[in-house]
């Protein structure tokens, strides 16, 4: 008897140390992010606006479509400007990770249309900061939906033009 309940606890153990399913077939990769390259200074003729979703701010919100990028890392960038009722503009170039709704910021735009460089440069989800409005918006409904990353950048630019992507339901 003491031999049986050995044995039982023996494979108990046994079982307990295998892999699962999963792992035996599917290595997690690390994920890279891939290098990035700033765009061109947004041309503001050429924005296109989309609503912030929820933001009352009196804000304006808009992208530059030239400036968005689709990558295999699985994160778009893009030239986000926020002009506000008085007329002054905030422009940065940031990335979303569409798996992990995440959001980086790259660049800033200063007056001389020219790229900075932020003080801090680090993943941030969305859903911690109450300010991300115009990220959340786009991570939700046009850039990312069901979590999903977009096909390219004209799929992108089709989503924002439209307010919200395809595969959303209305």
């Amino acid at each position: 008897m003491k031999l049986l309940v050995i044995l039982i606890c023996c494979l108990t153990l046994a079982a307990c140390a295998n892999k699962t399913f999963k792992d035996q077939f599917e290595d997690e990769k690390t994920w890279v992010e891939r290098a990035t390259q700033l765009p061109p200074y947004p041309d503001t003729s050429n924005l296109l606006e989309f609503d912030a979703g929820g933001a009352i701010t009196g804000n304006q919100y808009l992208i530059d479509p030239a400036s968005i990028n689709v990558v295999e890392d699985g994160v778009i960038r893009f030239s986000l400007v926020v002009k506000s009722s008085s007329g002054a503009l905030n422009i940065s170039y940031e990335g979303i990770r569409c798996a992990t709704t995440e959001r980086k910021l790259y660049a800033l735009g200063r007056n001389d249309k020219t790229w900075a460089e932020p003080r801090v440069s680090e993943w941030e989800k969305l859903t911690y900061v109450r300010q991300f409005y115009a990220q959340r918006e786009l991570a939700k409904n046009i850039f990312c939906p069901n979590r999903q990353i977009v096909r390219n950048s004209e799929d992108a630019i089709r989503a924002l033009k439209a307010g919200f992507h395809s595969s959303m339901p209305r």
